[in-house]
């Protein structure tokens, strides 16, 4: 099965409440009683309609996924990117075998030899190794494991 490649959203696609929305939503999200009303407020909107303008930003691909980042290793936990060479007929299956796990934080196909890569997010270092063996056992494919040497921040922002 072949997936349509990403295209660029049309540029009326996102009004002037969407794009603050994405900018605002970047830096922060305080974690209230009622994180949605609170952060609506602050653009205009109720909780409500932030809820349903980000369920629609994600419904047309303008973001992937709204969700916390953790630190997994400032918790004892261990972070690591990995990659797979995927036959380009079994990508779909495998995306869906390797997303099954719950360690998996995110997965992104490229154009390259390694054509899958996603990062691994476990409780304890160990659970890194134990999730990768799984994957390859599931998918009869070599997980490639990249180890953080050293972290950087580089502060990515996007301006919507």
């Amino acid at each position: 099965m072949t997936r349509p490649a990403r295209t660029v959203l049309p540029p009326d696609t996102l009004d002037a409440t969407d794009r603050a929305i994405l900018n605002a939503l970047q830096d922060a999200f305080s974690l209230t009683p009622r994180p949605f009303d609170d952060a609506g407020a602050a653009l205009g909107i109720t909780g409500a309609d932030l809820i349903a303008r980000l369920a629609r930003l994600r419904d047309i691909g303008a973001i992937t996924r709204f969700g916390p980042f953790f630190d997994a290793a400032a918790m004892g936990g261990a972070f690591c990117l990995c990659a797979m060479a995927v036959p380009p007929d079994r990508f779909d299956a495998v995306m869906t075998q390797v997303n099954a796990h719950p360690e998996v934080a995110h997965n992104y196909e490229r154009t390259h030899a390694l054509n899958m890569w996603f990062v691994l997010a476990t409780a304890t270092p160990d659970g890194i190794d134990r999730t990768a063996r799984a994957i390859e056992h599931e998918t009869g494919l070599r997980v490639m494991l990249f180890p953080k040497l050293e972290e950087y921040f580089i502060g990515f922002r996007v301006q919507a």
